[in-house]
């Protein structure tokens, strides 16, 4: 297995343990594929639920830039739940499961699919 394969897998067991949900394994790779070498970086692979400046980025980059969502305060509510559904003390609230997430919840799998 390649390195992505393993944080896949890892992501995938996150999400069952963390979030409760049972992942699409075709979506998961594409949102982690998409999430580039970030995954690698141990600081960059990860979000902060504490940090507004990355949660921004998070808004900017991911939901607006990458999802065509309208900026809105659905989007910071669509953020925080996530956070909540990872659980707030989880220090490692992976970025691959941050997005796949975020994407689920507005049925953008579609971006993907191109």
């Amino acid at each position: 297995m390649s390195k992505r394969d393993d944080l896949i897998a890892l992501y995938v067991k996150e999400l069952k343990e963390k979030a409760g949900v049972t992942a699409d394994l075709d979506l998961l790779t594409k949102v982690t594929i998409g999430c580039g070498p970030s995954i690698y970086n141990r600081d960059a692979s990860t979000v902060s639920g504490t940090d507004a400046a990355e949660l921004a980025t998070v808004k900017n980059n991911y939901l607006i830039k990458k999802l065509g969502l309208e900026d809105s305060p659905k989007l910071d509510e669509a953020i925080a739940e996530v956070i909540e559904q990872l659980g707030k003390s989880n220090r490692n609230k992976y970025r691959a499961c941050f997005y796949y997430l975020l994407c689920v919840k507005f049925d953008k799998a579609s971006v993907y699919e191109k």
